[in-house]
């Protein structure tokens, strides 16, 4: 791994910053943890993440720990035995292991909302939700309690909660990161990925969950598509101003160029039941290795599973084939191009927002929908942080699988880009 210099782990002292999230956990941590873990940095190893305050998802195991994906029927199973791969990494690389965060039970939605511990919400908006599913460890870095959170992301749980708490989301290709003793929800469309607060944290939190060992300089030239027909209808007019005003900002930007076009696949692309992934897949995990009763689940999560039911394995076989040919299509037809979008279509909203299950499934589906798009296309994607007028929207870069590092130098050139 490159060396590295400057992160804000190695440039504090570590009891005096853990003291201090200790008293944000308690001051504005509501709902951010479903459990604390008891660590003590005299164990902590020597590594590139030495000293830095890292947030688990309630998915994946920790040793001595139960781990409930954010539901109450998985909290009479047994601690882990032993860390899941990507916690075992982190802890290698010296990380310093908070708790287990709050989240959408299962991972089962966009918006984090959570009727057995409680729903975190954005530092950003007042009374607004903080996004799922990955709620808690991207409330825990935009609070600055945690540097890292470690995450998953089937349909957005990374990026969407990044979006709406103001940091940055890395969604890595499927492969480069080990699901291994991690719950899933979609194993077709799963990814395991970090949130931080700029490009480079996720890029080194990305390197000790991959292994890989080096990284490209920061892009200078970039092309970005803007695709017309997808991702730009329904949009909050805040949002729509802040992206738009941003694809200018870029196309003022000498060496970088945005091309806006139709895609001719994402019609196609419409049409797919994306839903069949996670309630066939989900179902069929979960009824095989725990007793599960629908009623012991957060009503929302117990109907997608039901889902499940009006649809058998030959159904969903061709669902995968012609995922399949979206993804070819989408190397063949536009050479890999990288995309440009707005993270989510909407600005967070309230809790209050969803309390009707009709505006709840509206808003979800609302919410998942420009970033569905990447775990489809077996791609990898960013979610960057930008405020315009006061609102802060995400802005989303989404690469072909294996392209990872491509897609760091390309989001290092956006956030200078951003930040000028």
């Amino acid at each position: 791994m490159n060396k590295k210099s400057g992160f804000a782990w190695q440039t504090r002292d570590f009891a005096t910053q853990l003291t201090q999230s200790e008293a944000l956990i308690e001051s504005k941590g509501q709902h951010v943890f479903i459990e604390r873990f008891t660590e003590s940095s005299s164990n902590q190893k020597q590594g590139v993440l030495n000293g830095a305050l890292v947030s688990i998802k309630d998915l994946f195991d920790v040793k001595g720990y139960q781990t409930k994906a954010g539901s109450k029927f998985l909290a009479t199973q047994e601690p882990a035995k032993e860390d899941a791969e990507a916690v075992k990494k982190l802890r290698d690389a010296g990380a310093y292991l908070l708790g287990h965060t709050n989240m959408t039970e299962l991972a089962y939605s966009g918006l984090g909302v959570n009727p057995h511990y409680g729903t975190p919400e954005t530092p950003l908006y007042k009374g607004c939700i903080a996004g799922g599913s990955t709620s808690g460890g991207a409330a825990s870095v935009a609070l600055g309690i945690a540097d890292i959170a470690l995450g998953s992301d089937t349909g957005g749980s990374l990026r969407i909660p990044a979006a709406f708490c103001g940091v940055t989301g890395f969604k890595p290709s499927q492969q480069s990161v080990s699901s291994l003793r991690s719950l899933p929800l979609s194993k077709s469309l799963d990814s395991v990925g970090p949130i931080a607060n700029n490009v480079a944290d996720c890029e080194v939190a990305w390197q000790v969950l991959s292994g890989e060992t080096d990284s490209l300089p920061m892009a200078q030239k970039a092309h970005f598509v803007v695709p017309t027909n997808f991702g730009l209808n329904d949009l909050d007019d805040s949002v729509k101003q802040a992206f738009f005003a941003l694809v200018e900002k870029l196309k003022q930007t000498p060496d970088i160029t945005v091309e806006e076009k139709e895609l001719d696949f994402l019609e196609d692309y419409k049409n797919l039941p994306i839903w069949q992934f996670s309630a066939f897949e989900a179902k069929q995990y979960y009824q095989q290795h725990y007793n599960l009763a629908l009623e012991d689940l957060d009503p929302r999560v117990a109907s997608r599973l039901l889902r499940a039911d009006g649809i058998d394995s030959k159904i969903f076989a061709d669902t995968c084939k012609q995922r399949q040919a979206l993804i070819e299509r989408y190397q063949k037809e536009e050479n890999g191009a990288v995309l440009l979008l707005p993270t989510v279509a909407i600005l967070p909203p309230k809790l209050t927002d969803l309390e009707k299950d009709a505006d709840y499934d509206r808003i979800n589906l609302l919410c998942l929908r420009n970033t569905s798009l990447t775990n489809v296309l077996n791609g990898c994607s960013f979610s960057l942080p930008f405020e315009y007028q006061s609102d802060h929207i995400g802005i989303m870069l989404t690469a072909p699988n294996g392209e990872d590092k491509a897609l760091i130098a390309l989001a290092k050139r956006v956030e200078e880009v951003i930040a000028s």
